[in-house]
């Protein structure tokens, strides 16, 4: 002890001893930052080429092992950003397609309740949107949401001058709703927004119908919210042309051009 106390209180001893601690530590370092950059790391890349607004699944990803020295920016270094991320599904940015063998950037994917318009990626196949144009007053003062339903409403004049109104359609579930400039009106905004759009997705056969309702002359097509039970899971509800006596009368009204082949 008192050997390594006269060793300790000469100053240059101190100083070797302090100085081989530091080559040691920055040797160690040295080599384990060295081990960091040259270890292979396991990253996501594309097996195919994905198209923007596609939704990112498992078998569109493969798996290579790259340095971690060569991962540089956004690159996503886990698969669970893509196919199991607890805030929703992933999809292609609108602006970005990924190459077949491309690693994935983070400024490429984007959530899909982030997509904008994002309802239209999930419009079932033999559906198509309808927008249908709307006001304060018709919206019963800004009172209809996506996720509602509604019922579509036809007054018209028959031939014999009879006024003709009644339920066309029922069950109608609303997409968006947007303003004059094409915005979200109930998304999160600072502004007011007052509602000029409402989208929905009918069947061809439907579309094709409202569209020759909205043309007739003194006709009027209306939405109202619809009396469906809440109680219903959405796949039980089924859109149902409820008048035929009205649906006849606007075929009477137009003639249904059939495309060339």
């Amino acid at each position: 002890m008192k050997r390594l106390k006269q060793i300790l209180s000469n100053k240059n001893t101190v100083t070797l001893i302090a100085a081989i601690l530091i080559v040691l530590v920055l040797y160690f370092f040295y080599n384990w930052r060295l081990d960091q950059a040259i270890s292979p790391i396991r990253v996501p890349y594309a097996l195919q080429t994905i198209e923007p607004r596609t939704k990112i699944t498992e078998d569109m990803i493969g798996y290579l092992e790259i340095s971690q020295d060569a991962i540089k920016g956004n690159i996503v270094t886990n698969a669970d950003y893509l196919i199991n991320n607890k805030s929703g599904d992933m999809y292609t940015n609108v602006n970005s397609v990924i190459p077949q063998g491309s690693l994935f950037y983070r400024t490429q994917v984007i959530l899909e309740a982030e997509l904008p318009d994002s309802f239209l990626v999930n419009i079932p196949d033999g559906y198509i949107p309808y927008n249908f144009s709307v006001d304060i007053e018709s919206t019963y003062g800004n009172s209809m949401y996506p996720g509602n339903y509604v019922d579509v409403y036809f007054k018209g004049v028959n031939e014999s001058g009879m006024l003709m109104v009644g339920k066309l359609i029922e069950n109608v579930k609303i997409l968006a709703v947007k303003d004059s400039g094409g915005r979200h009106v109930f998304e999160a905004s600072s502004e007011e927004r007052t509602p000029s759009q409402i989208i929905f997705a009918v069947t061809n056969e439907i579309h094709l119908m409202l569209r020759k309702a909205e043309y007739i002359r003194d006709a009027e097509v209306i939405l109202v919210p619809s009396t469906v039970s809440l109680e219903l899971e959405e796949e039980e509800i089924v859109i149902n042309v409820t008048s035929e006596t009205i649906k006849q009368y606007i075929s009477s009204q137009a003639i249904t051009i059939e495309e060339d082949e």
